[in-house]
């Protein structure tokens, strides 16, 4: 990333982490702001800014560290160094939260967070599982940051619980060398090529994001894979069945020893549809009334036959190739 405009909190400059930003982006423009949850003149821009905007880089301090009790793969979701992305996905679930300012935020009290993990972890009987990914994608953070190089080596070192998180990036290289312990769990997100053009903007191919997966069960790391979210556009079960033939012929044997995965059908919301349409003019379209119904405001899913009917496909397909594997959950 190569921000034309850095947008700061000015107490940030007093982390470390602050300092080394402000070097490596020292020729952007920087902007003093008062809060990074609110910066009007961006908050005010036209929806079909939302990819200009995308390119913005903001800095701060990250105040909310509440932890969310989860029930999924982790024990906790986790606030963690960063939030908002700068891929521009069109279903994006972060749009929900942020409207068109999902932009990447970077938090520079790291040491504060990590603290706090580690605390947490060894207040535990037992091992304790942290989602600490689900704000933003920390694989392409840390291109910016180092902050996923540095979390995964020092949480590695108390030698308690777990950290997990989710990438659509292949971007892996600064993580095999680490000595994590096997206390760091990566779930590599995937979706048929065409899904990967058409829809995910900005993201890492789906064979590299494969390679990306061989080369960190090499070193050590648990695996799960996200076949997420799926997307019922035209052709999307001849799409979907392409898709586990490929994982079938490419994935490593060491990985189908152990991989797991899991399955998150799409959610779509009115917010999406009118960034979208002016945002993204040419892309495909992801609302399709004939198969979507409402959820809750202003937010779409696929209506239970169709989502039964995908459930019942996507459980065989993936079982009849990874018959020792295990689906956490179809959600």
């Amino acid at each position: 990333m190569n921000p034309n405009i850095v947008y700061y909190e000015e107490e940030a400059l007093n982390y470390s982490l602050g300092k080394t930003l402000f070097k490596k982006y020292n020729s952007a423009e920087w902007v003093k702001i008062e809060n990074h949850n609110n910066i009007p003149e961006l908050r005010n821009n036209q929806n079909s800014e939302f990819a200009r905007m995308k390119q913005n880089l903001v800095i701060g301090i990250r105040k909310t560290h509440k932890y969310v009790p989860n029930s999924k793969t982790s024990d906790f979701l986790v606030p963690y160094t960063s939030s908002g992305c700068s891929a521009m996905c069109l279903y994006c679930y972060l749009v929900c939260s942020y409207n068109k300012c999902s932009y990447m935020r970077l938090f520079v009290n790291r040491e504060q967070m990590l603290n706090k993990l580690i605390k947490t972890s060894n207040q535990s009987s037992s091992d304790l599982t942290f989602e600490i990914g689900s704000n933003s994608d920390l694989i392409l953070e840390n291109t910016i940051t180092g902050n996923l190089e540095w979390t995964i080596e020092n949480f590695g070192k108390n030698d308690r619980g777990y950290i997990t998180f989710p990438s659509k990036f292949d971007m892996v290289n600064p993580l095999l060398n680490l000595e994590h312990k096997g206390r760091t769990i990566i779930r590599i997100s995937v979706n048929p090529q065409e899904i990967i053009k058409k829809v995910e903007f900005g993201t890492s191919s789906l064979e590299n994001r494969i390679k990306a997966i061989n080369s960190l069960k090499e070193a050590g790391y648990k695996i799960g894979i996200l076949v997420a979210p799926v997307v019922l556009i035209e052709n999307w079960e001849a799409l979907y069945r392409e898709l586990f033939n490929i994982l079938a012929e490419t994935l490593s044997q060491k990985v189908k020893n152990e991989l797991f995965f899991e399955v998150i059908f799409m959610t779509y919301s009115y917010i999406h549809r009118m960034i979208n349409t002016e945002a993204f003019p040419n892309a495909i379209d992801l609302y399709d009334k004939d198969i979507m119904t409402g959820r809750g405001r202003g937010k779409y899913c696929y209506n239970p036959a169709t989502r039964e009917k995908g459930e019942e496909f996507l459980r065989y397909e993936i079982t009849k190739r990874f018959p020792d594997n295990k689906i956490m959950y179809i959600v």
